[in-house]
């Protein structure tokens, strides 16, 4: 299934006439990880979370510099969500079609429905340049901000910038 996810990003992106550098690397399944691969790709690196809330009825998908730490208190506040926590492998699975390690913009490609919201870290915003993993964990993508801006209207998912 992971060559045929990672194709249908592909796939979307000629789609909608966005550029992208494609970089193989090793499986990575952490910021941490994937840093050491990072040296000779140029732009801003990100790091997705999958969250839901409470309930298990809202779920998001939460962008941001990879350089920060995910203070879930603080996004509670600011969503006006009780608790916020790791979704489960099942339901990253349900609703972006991917598997843990390889949490991405690019899952939102198999979110259908739209159920999952986006909140974008707003310091993304200075960014020329941001890299995901196109729905695998053995490759990162490059592209401009500005087409990452138009891929996230193309899917069509409530996104909200915050400051994270």
């Amino acid at each position: 299934m992971s060559t045929e996810n990672e194709e249908k990003v592909y796939e979307v992106l000629r789609k909608l006439g966005i550029a992208y550098v494609k970089h193989e690397h090793p499986p990575v399944y952490t910021v941490d990880q994937a840093e050491q691969y990072w040296e000779d790709i140029e732009g801003t690196h990100c790091k997705n979370i999958f969250l839901r809330d409470k309930k298990g009825k809202r779920h998001y998908l939460v962008i941001m510099l990879s350089s920060k730490k995910a203070d879930l208190k603080a996004l509670e506040r600011q969503l006006g969500e009780d608790r916020l926590s790791f979704a489960s492998p099942e339901r990253m699975m349900r609703y972006l079609g991917l598997e843990p390690g390889a949490v991405s913009p690019f899952g939102l490609i198999n979110d259908s429905k739209k159920k999952v919201l986006v909140i974008i870290d707003r310091d993304l915003r200075r960014a020329e340049i941001v890299n995901f993993h196109p729905n695998v964990n053995t490759a990162t993508v490059g592209i401009d901000f500005t087409d990452f801006e138009k891929f996230l209207a193309w899917c069509g998912n409530t996104a909200r910038y915050l400051q994270l």
